[in-house]
């Protein structure tokens, strides 16, 4: 069953590939997807428009120092 999302305007899109990009579709086409692939999230535009963007990775924690310099 290809993915479904309903974006905030009550529009229903369906995620499919093409072998090079991702892209919605108000209709099941060839290439329907059944899942957001791994490291993406859903986003959805001002507009209502849905779009894929890569999941970032967290960045380190900063490391404080916490040696004293005393003499």
């Amino acid at each position: 069953m290809a993915y479904s999302h309903t974006n905030s305007k009550g529009s229903t899109y369906y995620l499919h590939s093409n072998g090079r990009m991702f892209f919605f579709s108000k209709e099941i086409k060839e290439g329907a997807l059944d899942a957001v692939p791994a490291g993406y999230n859903v986003v959805e535009m001002k507009t209502g428009m849905l779009v894929l963007k890569k999941v970032q990775a967290e960045a380190p924690a900063a490391t404080t120092n916490t040696e004293s310099a005393e003499s």
